[in-house]
């Protein structure tokens, strides 16, 4: 998004032109030696505080209120700009570029401060049976659902995004693995309590996740990647698709 309307013109030149229209000319503030009764202000001797120039000042006083009004307007806009950009279009989650920068940062504070933190990976399971049965706007509530109730469920001080998808993550501070995998399997419980009602039909939500522990010799996007594995490792198991087998740490 383009932001526009900002001035280009800079202070002096609005000043020189303020002065210009109110037909006045500085003069060089004289050095005494002595004491002076004349009070310097925006480079102007009292004597050349003639009521054109007094005019002139009253309007460049203006125009700068009008000024720093106009770039705390723009501040806010591009506050405003950056958030969306961050947040995903469909539920009140972070998106993707967003939840791995909070990752970076609390790996960091992490390391930083010995505070251990695990990143959990959600997938609905059976998700595309949603939308080939009732529909995209079905998938879709089905999605808005699972962010809510990630939501709920979390402290202030946890980070929720939506990594597309179907596919969630949830960065647990002060939780190392085990302390996460509890936290993971209240979550799925919480998700998977009661079905989602959209119009007349009603639908189970099932879940897996996978847990892995923040460490600082791992970059963000792996530990990503590595709590995915240990989601689709968990996914297959309980289908019974592979003998079981530990996820990574």
């Amino acid at each position: 998004m383009k932001i526009t309307g900002a001035r280009s013109e800079s202070f002096s030149a609005i000043r020189k032109r303020a002065l210009v229209h109110a037909g006045a000319q500085a003069t060089a503030t004289a050095t005494a030696t002595g004491p002076t009764d004349k009070t310097a202000f925006l480079g102007l001797a009292e004597g050349d505080l003639t009521p054109a120039v007094q005019g002139a000042v009253k309007t460049l006083l203006t125009e700068i209120d009008e000024l720093r009004g106009e770039v705390t307007r723009l501040k806010a806009k591009l506050a405003e700009v950056e958030d969306l950009a961050d947040r995903d279009p469909l539920t009140p989650l972070l998106n993707r570029r967003a939840f791995v920068r909070e990752l970076s940062r609390i790996r960091t504070f992490s390391q930083r401060y010995g505070s251990p933190a695990s990143v959990v990976y959600f997938d609905l399971d059976g998700f595309k049976h949603v939308n080939d049965r009732f529909g995209h706007g079905a998938g879709d509530a089905a999605l808005r659902a699972v962010a809510e109730r990630l939501l709920a469920h979390v402290r202030e001080s946890d980070i929720v995004g939506r990594m597309g998808g179907d596919e969630f993550a949830v960065i647990l501070v002060q939780a190392d693995k085990p302390t996460a995998e509890a936290k993971a399997q209240a979550l799925a419980d919480a998700i998977e309590g009661s079905p989602i009602q959209f119009g007349d039909w009603s639908a189970p939500l099932h879940i897996s996740y996978g847990v892995r522990e923040i460490s600082s010799e791992i970059e963000p996007e792996e530990l990503v990647a590595e709590a995915d594995a240990a989601m689709f490792i968990r996914k297959r198991e309980r289908r019974g698709i592979i003998e079981p087998r530990q996820a990574p740490r």
